[in-house]
C-alpha cells in the first residue's frame, strides 16, 4: 500500500480530503471500451464525494500532450500498450474512483502497481452489447486490433487479462442504466470488504449471528450438533438481466459467475476460484460443452451429466471439491476425508482426490465406503480400480444406510476425533453432500441447462421449466432448488424414486416413516436410499432449526416424522414426486432405445419414467441424466433384450461394445477397468468399531508410514 500520495497539477487538491468508502483505497473500475467506467466512475465519485480519476483524460491525454487516438496512430499497437502501461507506473493515487482505460489491463507491471492500492471492479458487459455501443459511439478501431484481427476477436482476446485482475465482478446488461451499475459497484465493494454478513448456520442451531464461514464448512463438514450447514442469509439472487448477460457463455464462466456470488472472496478470491474451475472442468471431460441439453422426444430435454472422468454427475462436484478443501484447510495438518457411497460417489471422490497435486496428496487422503453387495458389478470395480496412494475404497457388509449413519457418528464422536489429532496428527473431513462444497458446485449445471435452452432458442428467459430428477440423498434436487431461489425460472422439481420410494411418500403425504421399511437392492443403486442427508437442508427452507431437530430426533428415536400441515402446503408448491418400478425402469430404456436409438442408463430411466406420469405438457422438461448408461450393463443388456449376459464387469463393456448400433460406452470406465482388472479393496464387517480400526490403521499406513 503507497504510503504517499503523488499528485498531478490537473488533480484538485480538495478531492483528496473527501470521504471514501475505501478510506485511502482506491475503486478501480476495469472493463472493455464502451462498458460505461467514466460515467459509472463520476456517479460513485459522486455518491461517495470523493476523486474520480480517468486515467485517459487525466492522466494519458495530459502526460503525452495528445489525444489517446493521436497517440495510437502515432506508435501503434504494442509501443502504446508499452508508452500506456509507463504512465500508469507513474501514478498514484489514494480514496479515489479510478476509471481504466479498455487495454490497461494488458500492462502486467502496471497493473499490479495500481492494484496495490485498490479494489478492482469489472464491469463485464456482454462483447454484443459492446461491439453495439461501440458502432453507435463511431469506434472501428481499438488498441491491439490489426488489420487481419476483427473487433469482435479483439474483444473476446482481452477478457483473459480483465479476468486475471478483478477482485468483484459486476455484471452489466444491455440496457442497465449508468445508475444502477453504479449502485451494484457500491454493493460489490461493500460485500468485498465485509466477509462477516456471509455465514453458515446448521439446519439444527437455533442460534443467531453465527461465526462459521464457508472455509469454516468446508474444513468441518458435519455441524457438531449433528445437523448440515446452510447460508444464514440464503442464497444470492441475479435479476433476469444479469442471467441474460451469461447466456452465451461457457459452462466454466457460468460457474465463474454463479460461485463467486455463493463463496466469499475473503474465503477463495476470484483467480484462485478460476484456477479451481479451470483444473475441475478441463480436459478431463470428454464433452467441450461439460455438461450439454439433448432434445429426447417431444417437451423432454436430458441434461447430460455423465461426461466426467467416473461417468456420473458426481464428477461435478467432486473435481471441483477436493481442489477447494486443498486451499481451506490449514497448511500444518493431515486430514483424512470420509466418504460413504451408495455407487457413483464412491470412484468420483476417489479419482478426484487422486488429482490433487503431489504436496496435497501428502497430506489429504480419503477413504471411500461402500456396501459391499450393493453396488453394480461395474461400479464395485471402478472404485476399486480408482484406488490410488492417497485413496481408498472399503466395501461394508451393510447397506448404503448403514454406512451413512456409522459416519456420522464417527465424525460427532470427539473422543475419537480428539483421539485421531493428539495421535497422529490427523483430522476427519467430510465428502459426501453433506459438505457444502460437495453440494454447491451442484447448482451450477441445474442454472447451465435453462440457459443452453435460451440460447437454443426453445425458450425465452423468464419461460418456466419443470425439472425431474432421480434422487436417493436429495442432493441433486436441492441444488435445483437452490438454482430456482437464484432466480432461474424452474416451477416445479419432480423428485423420481424407484421402488425405495420413502420421498415419494413423503412429498406427497408429509409423513417420513422408515418404520418396517427394508431396502431393495434395484437396477438403479445411487438412489437406494431411504435416510435422505439433504432433505433436512430443504425443511430448514421452509421450518426453522428448532423445528428441525424435533422431527430428525423423531425420526432417530422413533423411526417416522409428520410435517404440519402448513409446511407441507409450501413443501408441494416446490415439490411433486413419483417412483418407478424395475420392470417399468427396463421397459423405458428398451422404448427409448426403439425409438431414438438413445440408451437411458437405469437412473435416468426411472426420471423418465416418472416425467411422462407427472408432467403436464405446458412447459419443457429437463430430465437429469445422472450417470452412463454402460456403469450398469447388465441391466442395459437385459432391457435391451441381450441374453448373453457375463459375471466379468470388464466383459460386460466389451460385450456391449460389440454391438454396433448402441452408442460407445465411457471411456474412462473402460480404462479403469482395464488397468486394474485384478486390484484388491479392504472388507470390513457392519459394526462401527470395526470401521473405526480400519481408518485407524490407513492413518498409520498414509501419514505415519507404518508397514
Amino acid at each position: 500500500m503507497f504510503s504517499r500520495l503523488i499528485t498531478f497539477e490537473w488533480i484538485p487538491k480538495s478531492w483528496f480530503s473527501s470521504h471514501s468508502l475505501v478510506g485511502n483505497k482506491n475503486i478501480i473500475l476495469m472493463g472493455p471500451p464502451g462498458a460505461g467506467k467514466t460515467t459509472v466512475g463520476r456517479i460513485v465519485g459522486q455518491k461517495l464525494d470523493c476523486p474520480v480519476i480517468d486515467i485517459d483524460d487525466d492522466v494519458l491525454e495530459t502526460t503525452w500532450n495528445m489525444s489517446v487516438s493521436e497517440k495510437l496512430q502515432d506508435v501503434g499497437n504494442e509501443q502504446f500498450l508499452e508508452e500506456e502501461g509507463k504512465a500508469l507506473l507513474k501514478f498514484s493515487a489514494s480514496g479515489s474512483v479510478i476509471s481504466l482505460t479498455g487495454s490497461n489491463p494488458m500492462h502486467t507491471a502496471g497493473m499490479q502497481h495500481v492494484k496495490r492500492n485498490g479494489i478492482v471492479v469489472y464491469l463485464d458487459v456482454p462483447t454484443t452489447v459492446i461491439m453495439s455501443r461501440l458502432k453507435s459511439m463511431k469506434v472501428d478501431r481499438i488498441v491491439g486490433q490489426g488489420p487481419a484481427t476483427s473487433l469482435k476477436d479483439i474483444l473476446q482476446f482481452r477478457k483473459q487479462f480483465y479476468k486475471r485482475w478483478y477482485d468483484v465482478r459486476v455484471l452489466c446488461g444491455g440496457n442497465m442504466a449508468a445508475e444502477i451499475v453504479a449502485e451494484k459497484v457500491l454493493d460489490a465493494v461493500k460485500r468485498y470488504q465485509n466477509s462477516e454478513v456471509e455465514t453458515y448456520v446448521s439446519t439444527r442451531s437455533t442460534q443467531k449471528n453465527s461465526d462459521k464461514y464457508f472455509s469454516d464448512v468446508v474444513i468441518e463438514g458435519l455441524a457438531s450438533d449433528g445437523g448440515l450447514f446452510v447460508p444464514e442469509r440464503g442464497f444470492p439472487e441475479l435479476t433476469a438481466e444479469e442471467w441474460q448477460t451469461v447466456i452465451e457463455a461457457t459452462y466454466a464462466e457460468r460457474a465463474q459467475v454463479i460461485l463467486e456470488r455463493c463463496i466469499h472472496p475473503a474465503d477463495i478470491p476470484a483467480s484462485k476460484l478460476r484456477e479451481i474451475i479451470g483444473t475441475a472442468y478441463g480436459e478431463n471431460f470428454t464433452c467441450s460443452k461439460i455438461a450439454p441439453v439433448r432434445h429426447l422426444t417431444g417437451n423432454q430435454f436430458l441434461l447430460e451429466l455423465f461426461h466426467g472422468p467416473t461417468a456420473s454427475f458426481k464428477d461435478f462436484a467432486l473435481q471441483m471439491m477436493p481442489h477447494i478443501f486443498a486451499y481451506c484447510i490449514p497448511r500444518s495438518c493431515n486430514y483424512l476425508v470420509l466418504v460413504a457411497t451408495s455407487g457413483d460417489t464412491g470412484s468420483a471422490v476417489l479419482d478426484g482426490f487422486s488429482r490433487l497435486h503431489d504436496a496435497d496428496k501428502q497430506r489429504i487422503a480419503v477413504m471411500s465406503f461402500f456396501p459391499e453387495d450393493g453396488v453394480s458389478p461395474i461400479q464395485k470395480s471402478q472404485m476399486i480400480g480408482c484406488q490410488k496412494e492417497n485413496a481408498w475404497s472399503v466395501g461394508v457388509k451393510s447397506d448404503f444406510d448403514f454406512c451413512q449413519t456409522a459416519l456420522k457418528k464417527i465424525f460427532t464422536n470427539s473422543d475419537y476425533t480428539g483421539y485421531l489429532t493428539v495421535e497422529y496428527g490427523t483430522t476427519l473431513a467430510a465428502a459426501n453432500s453433506i459438505n457444502w462444497a460437495r453440494l454447491l458446485p451442484q447448482v451450477v449445471y441445474h442454472a447451465s441447462a435453462y440457459l443452453d435452452l435460451v440460447h437454443q432458442g426453445t425458450i425465452a428467459f423468464g419461460d418456466p421449466v419443470d425439472v425431474c430428477i432421480p434422487t436417493g440423498n436429495f442432493g441433486n434436487i436441492l441444488a435445483a432448488l437452490y438454482a430456482k431461489m437464484m432466480g432461474i425460472p424452474i416451477r416445479k422439481c419432480i423428485c423420481a424414486s424407484n421402488e425405495n420410494n420413502v420421498l415419494t411418500d413423503f412429498i406427497r403425504t408429509g409423513i417420513y416413516d422408515l418404520r418396517g421399511r427394508k431396502l431393495v437392492p434395484t437396477f438403479s443403486p445411487a438412489v437406494d436410499i431411504l435416510k435422505s442427508s439433504n432433505l433436512e437442508r430443504y425443511l430448514h427452507l421452509i421450518a426453522d432449526g428448532q423445528l428441525v431437530t424435533q422431527l430428525y430426533d423423531q425420526l432417530e428415536n422413533q423411526g417416522h416424522f409428520q410435517l404440519r400441515k402448513d409446511l407441507l402446503e409450501k413443501l408441494q408448491q416446490d415439490l411433486v414426486a413419483g417412483w418407478c418400478s424395475e420392470e417399468d425402469c427396463l421397459a423405458a430404456i428398451h422404448s427409448v432405445y426403439s425409438t431414438t436409438g438413445y440408451i437411458l442408463d437405469t437412473h435416468t430411466a426411472v426420471a423418465k419414467v416418472v416425467a411422462d406420469r407427472l408432467q403436464d405438457r405446458t412447459c419443457p422438461i429437463i430430465i437429469s441424466s445422472t450417470a452412463h448408461y454402460s456403469k450398469f450393463a447388465p441391466a442395459i443388456l437385459r432391457a435391451l433384450r441381450i441374453t448373453e449376459i457375463k459375471q466379468n464387469p470388464l466383459s460386460q463393456l466389451h460385450l456391449l461394445s460389440s454391438y454396433s448400433p448402441l452408442p460407445p460406452v465411457h471411456w474412462g470406465l473402460l480404462e479403469t477397468l482395464k488397468k486394474n482388472e485384478n486390484e484388491g479393496h479392504r472388507v470390513c464387517a457392519a459394526d462401527l468399531s470395526m470401521l473405526m480400526s480400519c481408518i485407524e490403521t490407513l492413518i498409520q499406513k498414509h501419514f505415519m508410514k507404518v508397514f
